[in-house]
């Protein structure tokens, strides 16, 4: 990383205060876990109390005009039209060959759609939207983009905090929805989701704001500051994937296990970026399946290989580390189709041993 410039998100001083371990994480300056706690005590903390992520490197940013949807239902498997305003989406942008170029959640309001992606993908996502835009506006449609670099992203996995702490009854914010509204007079657009397996909100604020509402928000005893390393291990055990592991553009949403993120009218019209193949195999099959594994032994990590009870290889580990919650270890990986079934037995090899393992 030497003469590398790394960005730093707007609460990046309130993570040297708290003492965040700073490291290189796609291109920014983030905090892995904080002084006298560490990733363990981060993630226990999340599960059973309250915790605080900056997720400000994450991509964000408006599709604008009146052909928005239009136009990003061709990179999209979402159903964006049927959509009400106010409620939010997890889906992804595919390529031509129907694989997975990043996941998304995507927020649909009266006069935008507001769009997270990855932090690692940001580059790679905004050339080819504006390179599809280019020749969508070519063809007479009426879209434009905006990039959201002025705002930062706190995601809070508290509901009662929130609740605390916002200018308007929250009790019919439901999953998977989205408003705007004041968080003690800071103006927000919050989402109710999460990457850890809890009750969680995302929040984006103007950044010369977000240290305030950190601060407000670690006012509650309750509530901890978590870094990456927690991070990650909430989101591996609750089943969520992590582009560039999990998804990259060579697995198809319905390999992946996401062909619940296909819109039911996509499903009969296509439209989107490798329409017919995706197709093709919601109707046929596929040759792998992700699955999620219960490791007897040591933790498997990523590219460990998977065996049936044959001794035959059958795919390989994306993910994989020890559960706190669960105090086993466990892992994520594709499997040969007919292996992915709950309960099924197979190994996986760790330092050059078999070790049982079940889906």
């Amino acid at each position: 990383m030497r003469g590398l410039t790394l960005k730093q998100t707007p609460l990046y001083n309130l993570h040297i205060e708290k003492g965040g371990k700073m490291v290189p994480f796609a291109g920014w300056s983030m905090p892995v876990y904080y002084a006298n706690q560490g990733v363990l005590s981060e993630h226990i903390h999340t599960r059973e109390y309250a915790s605080l992520f900056d997720v400000s490197h994450m991509l964000q940013f408006k599709i604008l005009g009146k052909d928005r949807i239009r136009f990003l239902e061709s990179l999209v498997v979402a159903d964006l039209e049927e959509m009400p305003f106010g409620s939010s989406t997890l889906s992804v942008f595919t390529n031509e060959n129907g694989g997975i170029i990043d996941d998304t959640v995507i927020s649909k309001h009266a006069d935008h759609l507001y769009v997270v992606s990855n932090a690692a993908c940001a580059d790679k996502d905004l050339a080819h939207i504006r390179t599809k835009m280019g020749e969508f506006q070519k063809k007479g449609g009426w879209v434009d983009l905006k990039v959201i670099d002025d705002r930062a992203l706190l995601a809070l996995q508290a509901a009662e905090i929130l609740r605390k702490l916002c200018d308007k009854d929250i009790s019919d914010f439901s999953f998977m929805t989205s408003r705007f509204f004041n968080i003690k007079t800071i103006e927000s657009h919050v989402s109710r989701s999460g990457y850890t397996g809890e009750d969680g909100f995302e929040i984006s604020v103007v950044g010369t704001s977000s240290q305030r509402l950190a601060k407000l928000i670690l006012g509650y005893p309750s509530v901890h500051l978590a870094g990456l390393g927690a991070r990650d291990s909430l989101r591996l055990e609750a089943g969520l994937c992590l582009y560039g592991h999990d998804l990259d553009d060579s697995i198809t949403p319905v390999e992946a296990g996401l062909s619940w993120t296909i819109g039911k009218r996509r499903r009969v019209e296509g439209g989107f970026l490798g329409a017919d193949r995706i197709l093709s195999q919601l109707k046929g099959g596929v040759g792998r399946r992700r699955v999620g594994l219960i490791i007897e032994g040591a933790p498997a990590r990523e590219k460990s290989e998977i065996y049936n009870s044959s001794d035959e290889l059958m795919g390989k580990v994306t993910s994989g580390g020890p559960s706190p919650t669960l105090n086993k270890n466990i892992a994520m990986g594709y499997v040969k189709s007919g292996y992915h079934k709950s309960g099924t037995l197979l190994k996986v090899k760790v330092r050059n041993k078999l070790q049982d393992a079940k889906v």
